[in-house]
């Protein structure tokens, strides 16, 4: 008793602490007591293209530059054309149960390290560092500095001999340049001198008409040539006091308020050309952006911004540690309760996302676009066996639909350039690529045979293609974008192989991303994962074919053919089987369950009509355990909320909730204490996980009906959501109390049935009761697709399931229209 009456008093004495302004900060505030100590402590801004990290301390401030076109290399693919004329050897070999001879042989042809004329792919980098030093700010007292992501502004403020300073930036959106204001509350406060370093090898700081300039060129790496010229440009506005330089620095004495513009431009014009001139882009933006004044400048940003991200709010209750700075809220998620920080890291994802791809900008990377580093980890490239999918899995259902443009166009991209790795690799039409793209769009084998040989990475990214078609029913989208779907189907038409066993047609060779099964063999065939991606592909495009009415003989083609795909299969452990074969290992914890694809994000796993898969779904992920790298726990938190179960999935969210610490490498997981995802180190994509893990905790609409709180953990009883967006165009208000739905409000922006499951039942505010729903769904946006019946061990596939009761209902919809349900 005594123990708990002195840690409630510790926690009093520290919240009476805290300034009171940052008391009275939003719930959507990240704020801390103390500057940035590294880089994982920075402040994330970004406007899709323009990223700074903000470190806010008082006698020097960071800020790390990126944008978004600064890669090493030059434009160009890396297809190795010594695959090919092994394929039938290697097949042969698989298909014989000859493994590692297969992975050997593989493995000279496409070998570990990059042949020589050829590369693995070319890093993100940055451009560079900007510092502003203050003399004599060294003993600040009163420090707070904060992200506040409903306005996407971080701040800093404290005090020097009773003076308050504050400093305000933003990544400007309607702008395109990152602005800063300097003030004071008395006059003739602020004196600070402007420089700038960057950690490439070629770069140049200098002082041009009263811009400081800093100007470089990207990195060499294999046989490619750093050729992206990049030029960082900075305006200063300054009321009050002198302005002063020397050959590289900027110098404000006795000013009043100081604002700097920073621009930023690179030559990069498309992955294949690099015309563009970077001193007059970064001119030209510059020029128009300081004819506007810091206020007009900020409100506008603001208002760019929230029309996104003010779709969406979150509340899932209070509590007194809210009151705490974020990184000792990040401390004690795990033993307390703060429903308040799920919350806030849930619409960080968001903020991220509007803040790293933007219409017109290069899609989210590994590291979002938040890189200091020239060889950073994985090349912070496009890693497509996961990694960049699960960046965009929120874009739809949070509602930031826009936000997925910049991945549509790389798809685009690159079904032109694996035209050549199509061709070139496997003899094939259409096109794919393997499990790594860059800036450039290559499409070739990267890392070598063990990690590189899945040809499989352009059926994952062409899901969000399909998927955001079913959101929005946007038919011109899909007729835009259907020889992409039609040319990734095309490809593995012709190099579907017949495997011997079951004389079914499977994708060889290939492997389970980056697991292996016989020794130290990952090459194999017909591996689940790759099952079931060739299934979606064959089934978005013969959808998509009928929908716009065209290609009726090559749908009939790829129903035959899928017909033709293996099933899934229960193995001897109770498991989904990762392989074609029952392979897989108890003790397996592996970081990719790369065959629960079919669970999530695809939809070929259901409780409702497929219950056997789901109980091996179920075991799998048992077995795998929980703990592992930051984007796998991830992506766990979305499995476990497909099985419909909001306690583990929670679980796995206060997982990655838990500190990362310092370590640079490793598989631990947790968060920084900027609310980063730890791999370790950095990955922008568990951030993208947990968001979308915990809207499908709340909505999911992937089963032919939406299905509210289907997976609510004990720890959120009552709460309240507005915006989510379910398949069909269906926009979701939603509050419950005691776990149970008390109110909702459903728009629906394109018409048709809209069939509701939900664990208590709700009548029409004004028209009475709602029809119990019969047959399949009429919506066209939920027609079932029926996967092939598995094969189920029958001992291990026994198990029976135990479903919560839900009522199912059938509300009809008018385009445009708004509809209000209470409880019964």
């Amino acid at each position: 008793m005594i123990q708990r009456l002195l840690k409630w008093l510790a926690f009093l004495l520290s919240f009476l602490s805290i300034p009171a302004f940052a008391q009275q900060r939003s719930s959507l505030t990240l704020w801390y007591d103390q500057p940035a100590a590294n880089w994982n402590e920075a402040l994330p801004l970004g406007n899709g293209r323009l990223g700074a990290m903000v470190f806010g301390n008082p006698a020097r401030e960071l800020l790390q530059l990126n944008e978004e076109t600064v890669w090493a290399g030059e434009p160009g693919n890396n297809i190795n054309t010594a695959l090919f004329p092994a394929l039938t050897e290697i097949r042969t070999l698989i298909f014989a149960g000859k493994h590692q001879q297969a992975q050997d042989l593989a493995l000279q042809k496409i070998p570990r390290q990059a042949p020589a004329g050829n590369n693995y792919g070319m890093p993100y980098q940055p451009v560079g560092n900007l510092f502003l030093t203050f003399q004599g700010h060294e003993k600040a007292t009163n420090f707070y500095r904060d992200l506040n992501i409903e306005q996407a502004i971080a701040s800093v403020s404290y005090k020097v001999d009773g003076v308050t300073f504050k400093r305000e930036m933003f990544s400007s959106f309607p702008d395109d340049v990152v602005i800063v204001r300097l003030t004071a509350d008395k006059p003739h406060s602020i004196n600070v001198t402007l420089g700038a370093d960057s950690p490439h090898k070629n770069y140049q700081v200098t002082i041009s008409k009263g811009q400081l300039v800093l100007a470089g060129v990207s990195g060499d790496v294999d046989n490619k040539k750093g050729k992206v010229r990049f030029q960082a440009r900075v305006q200063p506005t300054v009321k009050g006091g002198e302005v002063s330089s020397t050959a590289n620095t900027l110098t404000f004495k006795n000013a009043d308020e100081v604002t700097l513009y920073v621009s930023m431009g690179t030559n990069f014009k498309s992955y294949k050309d690099l015309s563009g001139n970077e001193e007059a882009k970064a001119k030209n933006l510059l020029a128009k952006a300081v004819k506007k004044n810091y206020i007009s400048a900020k409100e506008n940003h603001i208002k760019h911004y929230q029309r996104y991200f003010k779709r969406v709010s979150l509340d899932l209750g209070t509590s007194p540690a809210a009151a705490q700075p974020t990184n000792v809220r990040l401390q004690n998620f795990v033993q307390g309760h703060d429903p308040q920080l799920a919350a806030l890291y849930f619409q960080f994802g968001r903020y991220l996302l509007i803040s790293s791809s933007q219409p017109g900008t290069q899609p989210a990377n590994l590291q979002g676009i938040w890189n200091d580093k020239i060889a950073p980890p994985w090349d912070s490239k496009y890693t497509v066996n996961i990694n960049t999918e699960m960046n965009y899995w929120p874009a739809e259902v949070t509602n930031l639909s826009e936000m997925h443009e910049p991945l549509f166009k790389m798809v685009q991209e690159l079904a032109e350039t694996g035209k050549e790795s199509a061709a070139k690799m496997y003899g094939a039409r259409g096109w794919n690529m393997h499990h790594n793209t860059d800036l450039w769009r290559i499409t070739g084998p990267v890392d070598g045979a063990f990690y590189g040989l899945w040809p499989m990475g352009g059926a994952w990214l062409t899901q969000h293609l399909w998927q955001h078609y079913l959101y929005t029913g946007d038919q011109e989208f899909l007729k835009k974008d259907y020889p992409v779907l039609k040319g990734a189907a095309l490809y593995y038409v012709d190099v579907l192989q017949e495997e011997p066993s079951h004389k079914w047609l499977v994708v060889v060779p290939s492997m389970s991303p980056e697991n292996k099964h016989h020794g130290n063999a990952s090459i194999t065939a017909g591996t689940t994962m790759d099952n079931q991606l060739v299934f979606d592909v064959f089934s978005n495009a013969l959808q998509a074919a009928r929908i716009l009415g065209v290609d009726q003989a090559f749908a009939d083609t790829l129903r035959q053919l899928r017909d033709r795909l293996p099933p899934m299969q229960v193995g001897q452990h109770g498991q989904l089987q990762e392989w074609l074969f029952d392979w897989d290992r108890k003790d397996d914890d592996h970081r990719h369950v790369s065959h629960l694809y079919g669970l999530f994000p695809s939809n070929q796993i259901s409780p409702f009509t497929h219950p056997a898969l789901f109980n091996g779904a179920k075991s799998t992920l048992v077995q795998r355990g929980d703990k592992s790298t930051g984007w796998s726990m991830g992506w766990k938190v979305n499995l476990w909320a497909r099985l419909l179960d909001g306690n583990r999935a929670y679980k796995l969210i206060a997982d990655q909730l838990t500190p990362a610490g310092a370590e640079a490498s490793g598989q631990s997981g947790g968060t920084y204490p900027n609310l980063f995802d730890a791999h370790p180190p950095f990955q922008i994509d568990g951030n993208f996980g947990c968001t979308s893990g915990i809207a499908e905790m709340l909505l999911q609409s992937h089963d032919g009906t939406l299905h509210l709180l289907p997976a609510l953990p004990d720890q959120w009883p009552s709460g309240q959501v507005k915006g989510l967006v379910a398949r069909g165009g269906f926009v979701v208000d939603m509050q419950w109390e005691k776990g149970k739905v008390t109110s909702l409000k459903i728009t629906s922006t394109l018409g048709g049935n809209c069939r509701l499951r939900i664990g208590n039942p709700l009548t029409l505010k004004t028209k009475g009761k709602l029809e119990a729903a019969t047959g399949i769904n009429p919506n066209p946006f939920y027609q079932p697709t029926a996967i092939k019946d598995p094969l189920v061990n029958p001992v291990a596939g026994s198990a029976k399931i135990t479903l919560p009761v839900t009522h199912v209902f059938d509300l009809a919809t008018q385009k445009g229209k708004r509809y209000e349900l209470v409880s019964l």
